[in-house]
């Protein structure tokens, strides 16, 4: 199976003050921050390394970078709310760009804005806070795909058992990690029981 769940148990304790709905947007963008930084952290435990000789005040000795660019992909509106902890561990990622707004009438993302950086021989983290019918997911993923991204992860907080089953039949080979894994959707195709509308929470509309 290609979901991995968050293991650390402060992502535990973060999620359950996100999901409380008396938390306000200032504190709400912190526990944000925190839970994804540990996502960070576990999506990119993987990454490929590979020597490089460097000269320490002492001597010289070979230590390890990364091998690959790593590129950031938030899904707009509410993927802007993860991504500068990647920032903030990786300051040389680039970042991309893909506005899909959600119909709440079908559920259905409408695709508004597409801006990507070159994405051959990077590892690409498509990044959405909540993973739901999963619809906006697969749509991303077919736009990064389309334009070259060949690794591809894609990252969330929450995800829905509909979401996941969804991405897994549209792109079996993409690791999926998560915060948690929550119960179903309801009719209006919420996840339950979710923490509400993460970007209306993100930026106090």
């Amino acid at each position: 199976m290609s979901l991995h769940l968050l293991p650390h148990p402060l992502g535990a304790h973060v999620l359950t003050h996100l999901r409380d709905q008396t938390t306000k947007p200032a504190l709400f963008r912190t526990l944000s921050y925190q839970i994804s930084l540990l996502l960070a952290l576990e999506a990119t435990r993987d990454l490929a390394t590979t020597d490089k000789l460097i000269a320490t005040p002492m001597e010289s000795t070979t230590g390890r970078v990364l091998a690959k660019p790593l590129v950031i992909v938030p899904i707009l509106r509410a993927g802007l709310g993860m991504l500068q902890p990647f920032h903030d561990i990786f300051p040389d990622v680039s970042v991309g760009y893909v506005g899909l707004e959600r119909d709440h009438q079908t559920a259905v993302a409408r695709s508004y804005y597409c801006k990507l950086p070159p994405l051959t021989a990077a590892r690409v983290l498509v990044v959405d806070p909540m993973l739901a019918t999963g619809g906006s997911a697969v749509q991303a993923i077919d736009i990064v795909k389309a334009a070259g991204g060949t690794e591809i992860i894609f990252v969330c907080i929450v995800a829905s058992p509909e979401g996941v089953a969804t991405l897994q039949k549209a792109h079996p080979e993409i690791p999926i990690h998560a915060g948690a894994l929550d119960r179903e959707l309801n009719q209006k195709k919420y996840i339950l029981p979710g923490l509400g509308d993460f970007g209306d929470r993100l930026y106090g509309t």
